[in-house]
């Protein structure tokens, strides 16, 4: 079964896909439909460089929740600032340095912070993996620190680089 479907919800999801889209059960595009299922994870699985491997479900929605929060906290800030604000803002570069090394880890911290406005990614700093983040109004860096990295990235250690017992 792997063989022929190594990742068996993308390809439901890409027949009910191409289902929906042509508004039709007709016995063509169901069959159209079932090979694109199959077809498309084969030939894009060779593309993904490690399994993924979630070992904690329940540390995954505190942090999309807190996440949600965060981005909707940030939204509200930088609307105030920008429609509000007479100063100048304190826009700022720093350095973060990270111990996650999972790559999806990393992927789903650089979405969580580029979702949430106010913050980039820049890049990860090849010699220290220290994570070069643009804050839009910066006014602590410790703060923003021991954010990132007690509310985002441990969480993701948690999830994807610790052992299940």
């Amino acid at each position: 079964m792997k063989r022929w479907l190594p990742t068996p919800l993308m390809s439901l999801a890409l027949w009910l896909l191409w289902l929906m889209l042509n508004q039709s059960l007709a016995p063509v595009h169901v069959l159209f439909g079932g090979l694109l299922a199959v077809a498309v994870p084969l030939l894009v699985a060779p593309l993904r460089p490690t399994p993924v491997r979630v070992s904690r479900p329940l540390v995954a929605i505190r942090l999309l929740f807190y996440s949600l929060v965060e981005i909707l906290r940030s939204s509200f800030n930088v609307c105030m600032l920008i429609l509000f604000s007479k100063k100048g803002l304190n826009s700022k570069f720093i350095r973060i340095p990270l111990d996650l090394r999972d790559p999806h880890g990393l992927a789903i911290l650089a979405c969580i912070i580029n979702s949430t406005p106010g913050t980039v990614w820049v890049e990860i700093i090849p010699d220290s993996h220290d994570l070069a983040l643009h804050v839009f109004d910066l006014h602590d860096t410790q703060w923003w620190i021991d954010m990132i990295k007690g509310k985002l990235e441990q969480p993701l250690i948690e999830i994807f680089e610790q052992e299940t017992a």
